[in-house]
Formats: C-alpha cells, structure tokens, sequence
C-alpha cells in the first residue's frame, strides 16, 4: 500500500478545478483511494463511496468535491494552501481520507464523498446506505471546532403586483415599487412579530432580501416587482411554514392596491434545512474528550441537515469560513492552513479509533 501523503494529495486536490465539472476530481479521488487497496464505487448520482470494516458502530464521513465558481490558481509557501477549494472542501476533504486509511475502526466506516453541495445536494439526497449508520461526519471549515448544530437556508420568491401605467401619469397611478418599500421594511419586523419564539442555541433566524427585479422600460410603470429573500432558519420552521408566516406577514403591510404574494423555488432537492444534534451524544461527547474543541453551531447551511435525520451528526474540518480580515471560504482569498489540516486528520483517525 502507498503511502497517503496529505499535504500532496491538498495541494493536487486544489489545482483540480472543481467549480463546472467534478469528473476530473473524483477520479482523482477515486485513483487515489484505489491505490490504498481500497474499492470505490460511484454511484449514478456522482457520489464516490468506500467501505471498510464490518459491524457496529457505523461511521460515515462526508463532505463535497465541488466548490464554487471562479477557479482561484494553487499556490502555497509551504505553510498555507491557497486557491479555490483550498478550506471549503478540499482541506477537510484530505482530513477525511487521512483519518479513512489510518484509523482502526472497531466497526464499520464508509468515505461518502457527494458532488454537488453548492448546487442541488442530488448526490446527498440520494445516498442509501446498507446498514444504518450511527453517526455522520461532515467535512466543512469550522476552526476545528465541533459543530453540533447549524441554520438551514431557504429561498423565497416575494411577488408585487400591480398595473401598468405611463410614467407621465404617475401622479394618477400606483407603483409597485413604491409598494416594495414598504414590503422591504416588513421583512425587517418579520421574526419580530412571529408568534412563535425562534430563539434558540442557534440564535435568531435570518431573512435577507437579495434580489430585486421590477420594470423594463424606463417611460413604463412596472406592474410587477420581484424580491428574492434568503432565509437563514431555526427549528421547527420548514420551508412551506416559513412561506405561509412570510405571506400573511407581508400582506398586512403592503398597500391594499397591491397583491402580495410568497413562493418557493422549484427544487429537485430538499433545501438544506436547521440541525441540531445533542451535546450529550456519545459523539459530540467523544469529540469533545479527543479535541479539547469547543462545540458551536455551524454558521453556514450544509447537506448535514439530511444525515442528520438518520443519525447523529457533527460538523468538523480545518480551514475558517471567516477569519479577522474577512471572508476566506468562497472569497478571492481562500486558504487552509497546513498544519490545521494535519490536526484535523490526527483527532480524527483517533476519534474513530475509539468510537465505540
């Protein structure tokens, strides 16, 4: 069996462009995991699977080979990787298969590598796994902090309608985006209005407008206005609640003129909803005693909100989504450090060595 060095098997995983097509990186992956003696299987959604070991407990450690769009070029000064990918994923990614070929499971453990989380999440909506697993492991940048809960994001569709009108009549008609203004400033008093009190360990929801779409000629009152609202959910809430709550909230606001109405994109998937896994689960405990981490909630959505519904499940990897300067993950500037990468991979393989 070769060797798995980590730093090269990074620095190679960064140069590979994943942002358009993850066909180049998988086989990658899939090459590299074969050279270990081991067999994977892709399967016909794009995830690459692995086993090893048999029995209880079940382990499956999963994250993404995809990343987001541009490309960034690899460089490294022999300290931090830089380029796209570099924390969000590939960083823990190398964690992952690190801790996969060197640990000593008592039980069985998959590698459950999906190919689209910045997309659709098919390849993790469509994981099927022999035996019930009894806790996941989802590769993410965290700081190595344990990650035992995290918001889910949804996405809404505010429609503002109206009538057309010329613009030289404005005074004698209704705008729509005049009406957007007010819609705008409900959503500020959204959650605070909710019947329902959302405060939890993962703090307050989120609604944030980020598109705003109206008119096409600039001599023409629009008779519509669209507004795009990402939604950064707690429990209970779910997606088809969020739309009703939204609708009726927006409709006592709006003029009376104007129909108001909320609906969520079509999708093939699930949206990446809220999880929240106890801190006295064998593995948030097991973490703790291993890392000497501290646990929090993940700040971004992940596709750990869909294995979370089978087992246990803890979000945990190098690299920061923000550091002291700004963005890292998704941002011109993406980069993981070495030696985190290296930690990560070593609490890891002897988490799973211990997992009982």
């Amino acid at each position: 069996m070769n060797t798995f060095d980590i730093v090269s098997f990074l620095e190679s995983s960064v140069q590979i462009p994943s942002h358009e097509d993850v066909n180049e990186m998988r086989d990658f992956l899939v090459t590299t995991l074969s050279s270990h003696g081991f067999k994977p299987q892709v399967d016909p959604f794009g995830n690459t699977i692995t086993t090893r070991g048999t029995g209880s407990p079940h382990i499956v450690l999963n994250t993404h080979i995809d990343t987001v769009p541009p490309h960034l070029p690899f460089s490294s000064d022999k300290k931090v990787i830089y380029g796209r990918g570099a924390c969000d994923a590939k960083g823990p990614l190398a964690a992952l298969v690190y801790a996969f070929i060197h640990s000593t499971p008592p039980g069985k453990l998959t590698l459950a590598i999906t190919p689209d989380e910045e997309l659709t999440s098919r390849g993790a909506d469509a994981l099927i796994f022999e035996e019930n697993p009894d806790a996941f492991i989802v590769g993410e940048p965290t700081d190595l902090d344990i990650c035992n809960a995290s918001k889910g994001r949804f996405e809404a569709k505010i429609t503002i309608t109206g009538e057309n009108a010329h613009a030289a009549e404005s005074h004698l008609s209704k705008n729509v985006i005049e009406a957007c203004i007010s819609v705008l400033s409900a959503l500020k008093t959204f959650d605070a209005t909710s019947e329902q009190s959302m405060e939890s360990y993962l703090g307050s929801p989120l609604i944030t407008p980020t598109i705003i779409k109206s008119g096409g000629l600039s001599n023409q009152i629009p008779s519509t206005c669209e507004i795009i609202v990402d939604r950064r959910s707690i429990p209970p809430e779910s997606a088809e609640s969020f739309q009703m709550s939204l609708e009726d909230h927006l409709r006592n606001f709006a003029p009376n003129w104007a129909d108001v109405t909320v609906s969520l994109p079509e999708r093939e998937t699930p949206f990446l909803g809220p999880f929240s896994t106890p801190e006295d689960t064998k593995l948030v405990e097991c973490f703790k005693q291993i890392s000497g981490k501290k646990t929090r909630p993940f700040t971004a959505a992940s596709e750990a909100s869909y294995f979370s519904l089978m087992a246990p499940t803890v979000i945990f990897g190098p690299g920061s989504l923000n550091d002291s300067t700004g963005a890292v993950a998704h941002s011109s500037r993406e980069y993981v450090s070495i030696s985190e990468v290296k930690e990560a991979a070593q609490i890891l393989t002897t988490l799973l060595s211990e997992l009982t």
